[in-house]
């Protein structure tokens, strides 16, 4: 029977949204899946994970991330050593000036995940002994915070965090491996999205930098997130107006000229068929600190 990790069984009573578990050496733990995510760092021994129908060996210096939908078991154990951080995205509510520009998170956050649901998996990072040591040099930092929770440990926690992740995707952007240098130039396609969203897209510039054909780089890009490389610009662009709508009293037609749209009937279709609704209503049902809402 499968198993399902609830978040109250894992995270400290005061509900903070980071925890760490070391598992050394893991011990036969039954097929699970979770209600948050978790970056797992691979510290000894040798194993097997299993994602669904696939699975790979694990050594020392792997690190990979796993959603919460995510099924997995560790298998064929040899003293595997392992720490998990534990975190839950949708309660951290940080702001991530620049982190986007990184083709490595994307990589490692956006990309791996979805590529391991789908496909079987090839690219991850993979760490050298120092770039690993100075990793858990920052995951022993934030576990002394979370353990001993002085005045403003959730400052100090959440940045460390962020340090952390900061740090693997810049790792995960230096990574030689062809297998890797493949997902990332597909991460460089999300990173383009994410820094020049209201700027017009043309697939062939975006194929020739990834190196493919038109039709090899939309079958790629569609495999690793499931979208189509313009349907993912567009739902990005649709929660960037939403986040707007939310936290602004721009006028509609403003905001939808800001995120990429030139037609603002086009905007309000695309709107209504991600999150569904109209853009008006959207506002109305969200509000905006007692303001009227701004058409």
């Amino acid at each position: 029977m499968l198993r399902i990790l609830k978040s109250r069984e894992w995270f400290a009573a005061d509900a903070f949204p980071i925890a760490v578990e070391r598992r050394e050496p893991q011990s036969p733990f039954p097929s699970h899946r979770h209600e948050f995510s978790e970056i797992v760092f691979i510290t000894g021994g040798k194993g097997l994970h299993v994602v669904g129908g696939e699975s790979w060996p694990l050594t020392a210096g792997d690190v990979f991330v796993i959603g919460g939908p995510q099924t997995h078991v560790y298998r064929n154990l040899e003293n595997l050593r392992l720490i998990n951080l534990l975190f839950q995205p949708e309660k951290m509510r940080v702001e991530k000036p620049d982190l986007a520009s990184l083709p490595g998170y994307h990589a490692l956050f956006t990309l791996e995940p979805a590529w391991r649901r789908r496909h079987q998996f090839q690219s991850r990072l993979h760490l050298s002994p120092r770039e690993l040591d100075a990793v858990l040099a920052l995951v022993e930092q934030l576990e002394a915070e979370l353990r001993e929770r002085p005045p403003g440990f959730g400052f100090m926690a959440t940045a460390l965090f962020m340090q952390i992740v900061g740090q693997l995707s810049r790792f995960y952007g230096r990574s030689r491996d062809p297998s890797t240098r493949h997902l990332l130039r597909l991460a460089n396609t999300i990173t383009q999205f994410e820094t020049r969203l209201h700027e017009p897209v043309k697939l062939d510039n975006l194929a020739s930098q990834s190196g493919m054909s038109p039709r090899s780089f939309i079958r790629a890009f569609r495999a690793a997130t499931g979208l189509s490389p313009i349907a993912y610009l567009i739902q990005l662009r649709i929660n960037r107006a939403a986040a707007l709508l939310r936290t602004t009293n721009q006028p509609i037609t403003e905001i939808a000229f800001q995120v990429g749209f030139n037609d603002s009937n086009y905007f309000t279709r695309q709107f209504v068929k991600i999150l569904g609704c109209s853009p008006r209503h959207y506002r109305r049902r969200r509000g905006l600190d007692g303001k009227p809402a701004a058409t």
